[in-house]
């Protein structure tokens, strides 16, 4: 999972973080991408502002070495993500030509 250098950015700032850290913040954010997507299915983080701010968050509880309490405070956005992909994944398997 490559990150782009605009989310990388944009996370920066939201943490009001400087350029020190780039490279670790690049890992905690890939993780991130590849733990929430065996979570919630294959979203795209620049295609999806929900899951883009479940990323955030999680490499902010990761950032912060606090990850044990993530699961806990985001289940339910995390378990809307998983459903919303099911029930996407239900109306492709249906009508292959559908409009998601």
């Amino acid at each position: 999972m490559t990150i782009t250098a605009e989310i990388l950015q944009e996370f920066k700032e939201r943490m009001h973080l400087g350029d020190y850290e780039d490279d670790n913040l690049r890992r905690i954010l890939s993780a991130s991408v590849v733990a929430l997507n065996k979570a919630c299915g294959d979203y795209v983080i620049e295609n999806d502002e929900d899951f883009k701010e479940l990323v955030y968050e999680r490499s902010r509880y990761v950032y912060n070495d606090a990850l044990e309490f993530f699961n806990t405070n985001f289940i339910s956005l995390i378990n809307n993500l998983a459903i919303g992909k099911a029930l996407e994944e239900i109306v492709l398997e249906d009508d292959p030509d559908a409009a998601v």
